[in-house]
C-alpha cells in the first residue's frame, strides 16, 4: 500500500520540535505516512510564502496541523488550514505535548491525542 503524503503545519516560532518528532516517526518501518512538506519560515517575503506553501498544500493527501499551546493564534498556521480546506484536504489537529491542553485551530477539524493507533487510523 502506497503511503500517504502529509504536509505538517505547526506554529513555526514555538513548536518545529514537533515537526521533527513527526518527521521521524514518518520514518518508521510501519508507518502509513510520508511527510511531503511541512511550514515555511515565515521570515520570507509574504506572498512567496503563501504560494509556495499552497504549491505544497496541493501536493499532500492530508494537512495534520501539530497543536501547541499558541498554534491556534499562529497566522501562518490559520493560512495553511485555510489553504487546506480550499483544496479540500483532510485536515486534522494532533496534540504536540503529552500533557497538553491545547486550544483547537479553528477550522482544522478533530483535535486527536498523539499516539500511534490514532495517527494509522487518520491516515487510513
Amino acid at each position: 500500500m502506497a503511503k500517504k503524503g502529509v504536509f505538517v503545519s505547526f506554529d513555526f516560532d514555538n513548536d518545529r520540535i514537533l515537526k521533527e518528532f513527526l518527521i521521524g516517526q514518518s520514518k518508521l518501518e510501519d508507518s502509513p505516512f510520508s511527510v511531503v512538506d511541512h511550514s515555511l519560515k515565515e521570515e520570507k517575503p509574504e506572498a512567496t510564502w503563501e504560494a509556495e506553501a499552497e504549491k505544497r498544500i496541493k501536493r499532500c493527501d492530508l494537512v495534520i496541523v501539530m497543536v501547541g499551546d499558541k498554534t491556534h493564534a499562529a497566522p501562518g498556521v490559520k493560512k495553511e488550514v485555510a489553504m487546506a480546506a480550499k483544496h479540500q484536504k483532510k485536515i486534522v489537529q494532533i496534540i504536540g505535548y503529552k500533557d497538553g491542553n491545547p486550544t483547537p485551530v479553528p477550522n482544522a477539524g478533530t483535535l486527536y491525542k498523539w499516539n500511534w493507533e490514532n495517527l494509522k487510523n487518520l491516515l487510513r
